[in-house]
């Protein structure tokens, strides 16, 4: 019996060691030599100290820095567990609303979102992903066209020039993967650090 249950025993350990220690090592350490800024996370750092990731979004309000689009992600209500609160690009619980277009709860929001951005910029089209939440809830990245609805707003909380402020959305405009591949984007949070490095000046 112990020449029947040895084989086994061998490659269980054996698979063991190669898929749950040598491979994720040798992965771990060809990712570090080959693209060590995106295996630490794609940290964007300033003035030598970490202010978010390339890859998550933050939470943005103030009148002076641009928007990003709404997250849907939740947390434990502290004063009630059984409950959760909206905490927004929480990275700890990435996901979306899961509430469909005839959900009243949704409908409400996007409405409220939708007249307070029209109010901030009468007469111009607001850019559908500042009304909609990602399907991860952490996206950091808006559409130029998003990012361009902000510039009054923007320009006026900083006592800046409308066409400055425009000229710094494209030059942080990326395009397209190899000219083909998803759509142009901002990353909010470089935008963002571009916007008050040209305060600072």
């Amino acid at each position: 019996m112990l020449r029947e249950i040895r084989p086994a025993i061998v490659v269980l350990v054996a698979l063991t060691l190669i898929t749950g220690l040598v491979y994720p090592l040798a992965m771990t350490g060809i990712a570090q030599v080959v693209f060590p800024y995106q295996a630490n996370g794609s940290m964007i750092t300033q003035n030598g100290h970490v202010v978010g990731s390339q890859l998550i979004g933050q939470n943005f309000t103030s009148a002076k820095y641009f928007h990003g689009r709404p997250s849907a992600t939740t947390a434990p209500d502290p004063k009630d567990p059984s409950k959760t609160i909206a905490a927004p690009y929480n990275a700890a619980n990435s996901g979306a609303s899961n509430l469909g277009p005839t959900n009243k709860a949704l409908i409400d929001r996007v409405k409220g979102d939708l007249a307070t951005l029209q109010k901030e910029n009468p007469g111009t089209p607001v850019p559908i992903d500042l009304v909609t939440t990602s399907a991860s809830g952490l996206d950091p990245d808006i559409s130029p066209e998003a990012a361009l609805f902000q510039v009054p707003r923007v320009a006026k909380a900083r006592n800046l020039p409308e066409d400055q402020i425009r000229q710094l959305v494209d030059d942080n405009t990326e395009g397209r993967l190899f000219g083909l591949l998803g759509e142009p984007r901002v990353n909010v949070l470089q935008l963002n650090l571009a916007l008050d490095r040209l305060a600072a000046k």
